[in-house]
């Protein structure tokens, strides 16, 4: 005679087989589990982090919290964050591969500056990005700016300049952008990613 198990036998015995204590299921509780000496000296290798930071996924608008694991000042792990309410812990496949992006030897780490009309690139400091920038931002305002309509209506805008938002901004960053842009430079053409 065959014996039929249900799943629900099954799955009580798998609960009852890896959840109870070994006394309870009838196992010698002083028993050792098969270990060899190499595998008693495994660590885990989170265990050298001497930093854990908190950031967010660099991807989608989603916005899931991640643990950074650092040695000596290297990232040598990424996970989700457990404690976040939006992810609890989990990440998509382009998050879990947030490590890869961030250690990868292709990424540039400098700042790289084609000239108008020229055919190769040149490293610059950062300082000097941020204050081209700035100064070619000016410039066009100044050169673009309309204070009122020809029949007299105010104005006060741009059209030369427009911005394009991430999806991972949040909106402390989304409001500042916004005042800055719109009201500051008086930019019109203000989006973000999330949208378009």
């Amino acid at each position: 005679m065959k014996l039929r198990h249900t799943i629900a036998d099954r799955v009580a015995g798998f609960v009852r087989d890896w959840s109870l204590p070994r006394q309870l299921a009838g196992e010698d509780p002083t028993r050792e589990a098969a270990q060899s000496t190499m595998s008693r000296q495994l660590r885990p290798r989170l265990e050298e982090a001497d930093t854990i930071g908190t950031s967010i996924c660099p991807y989608c608008a989603v916005g899931c919290a991640q643990l950074v694991y650092a040695k000596a000042g290297n990232v040598i792990h990424i996970e989700g964050d457990p404690r976040s309410p939006i992810n609890e812990g989990t990440l998509c496949p382009k998050g879990a591969a947030t490590f890869g992006w961030l250690t990868s030897p292709q990424r540039l780490t400098k700042v790289r500056y084609r000239a108008p009309y020229s055919e190769s690139w040149e490293e610059r400091p950062l300082g000097w990005a941020m204050d081209r920038i700035a100064y070619l931002v000016k410039r066009t305002r100044d050169e673009t700016f309309v204070s009122n309509l020809p029949d007299g209506t105010p104005v006060n805008h741009t059209l030369a300049i427009g911005s394009l938002g991430g999806a991972t901004l949040d909106n402390e960053e989304n409001y500042l952008i916004k005042k800055l842009f719109g009201a500051g430079l008086g930019m019109v053409w203000i989006e973000n990613q999330a949208r378009v």
